[in-house]
C-alpha cells in the first residue's frame, strides 16, 4: 500500500544536483528505474511511487552531509516526512513532558526528546518524547528500538499521529502511545495494540482513553506513579 498517498504528509524534496550526487555516490543504481520529477525520486515500476528509504540508508545520507542543519526529518515507512513546525505552545508541551516523566522515572531511564527511534527496517521516527530503560551510553552503538512510552504532541499532525504514527507504533509493539492534543486539550492514551488490516501499516490499538485536564494518568511502566494531565497541558 502507498500509504504516503493517504495523508497529506510533506515529504522532502531533492534539487537537480543531490539528485546526481545521489548517483554518484551510490545510492541510485543503474538497475533502478527513477527519476526526478518535481522534487520527488519516482520508482517507474507499476505502480509509480516515490523511492523508499531503508533505515540504513537514511543513517548514510545523514553521515555524508545531505540535510541542512535545520532540516527537521524523520523516516516514516521509507519516507522523508517533514516534522510539524514548532509552536509556543507545542514547545511548552514537550517542556512540560520531560519535567514530569523525569520526576517519576528517575536516573535508570532515558527520557528523550526528538530523538531517532529505530521501530522497523524503513521506519525511524523522532517522537516528540520517548522513555527507553537504561543510561546514555547504552545507545552508543544504535538507536533505541523498545521504548516503553512515547509521547507526541499534536496539533496540525493530529490526524497523520492517530492514523499512520498510531499504527506505526502499534506495529513496533509500543505498548503505551500517548498524544498530547493541543486542539482539545485532552491527552488522548492509546494501548494494546493489535493486527488491523485496513491500518496504515496493518496495526492499530484497541484501547483509547480520552483524559481531561482534571484526570491523572499512570504510564504503564510505572503503574504506582500518577501525573496530573493539567500539568501536561501548556
Amino acid at each position: 500500500m502507498d500509504t504516503m498517498a493517504l495523508y497529506p504528509a510533506k515529504t522532502r524534496r531533492w534539487t537537480r544536483r543531490e539528485y546526481d550526487r545521489l548517483i554518484d555516490l551510490g545510492f541510485l543504481h543503474e538497475d533502478e528505474k527513477v527519476e526526478l520529477l518535481g522534487g520527488q525520486i519516482i520508482d517507474r515500476r507499476a505502480p509509480p511511487r516515490t523511492r523508499r528509504w531503508s533505515r540504513l540508508e537514511y543513517e548514510r545520507l545523514i553521515e555524508k552531509g545531505f540535510f541542512q542543519p535545520d532540516e527537521r526529518l524523520e523516516l516514516i515507512s521509507g519516507e522523508l516526512v517533514v516534522r510539524e513546525p514548532q509552536a509556543a505552545p507545542h514547545a511548552t508541551a514537550i517542556r512540560l513532558l520531560t519535567r514530569a516523566l523525569h520526576r517519576i522515572f528517575g536516573a535508570d531511564w532515558n527520557i528523550d526528546v526528538q530523538l531517532p527511534m529505530g521501530v522497523h527496517d524503513e521506519s525511524e521516527p523522532e517522537p516528540d518524547v520517548s522513555v527507553v530503560s537504561g543510561g546514555p551510553r547504552d545507545y552508543l552503538a544504535s538507536h533505541p528500538t523498545r521504548p516503553v512510552l512515547i509521547v507526541e504532541v499534536a496539533e496540525s499532525s493530529l490526524a497523520f499521529d492517530r492514523e499512520h504514527k498510531g499504527s506505526l507504533y502499534a506495529r513496533a509493539q509500543v505498548a503505551d502511545y500517548w498524544i498530547v492534543n493541543l486542539v482539545d486539550r485532552v491527552l488522548e492514551v492509546y494501548r494494546e495494540p493489535v493486527q488491523a488490516p485496513a491500518a496504515p501499516y496493518g496495526w492499530h490499538y484497541s484501547a483509547l482513553l480520552r483524559l481531561g485536564p482534571t484526570d491523572f494518568i499512570s504510564p504503564l511502566a510505572t503503574p504506582h506513579a500518577r501525573i496530573a494531565v493539567a500539568d501536561l497541558l501548556p
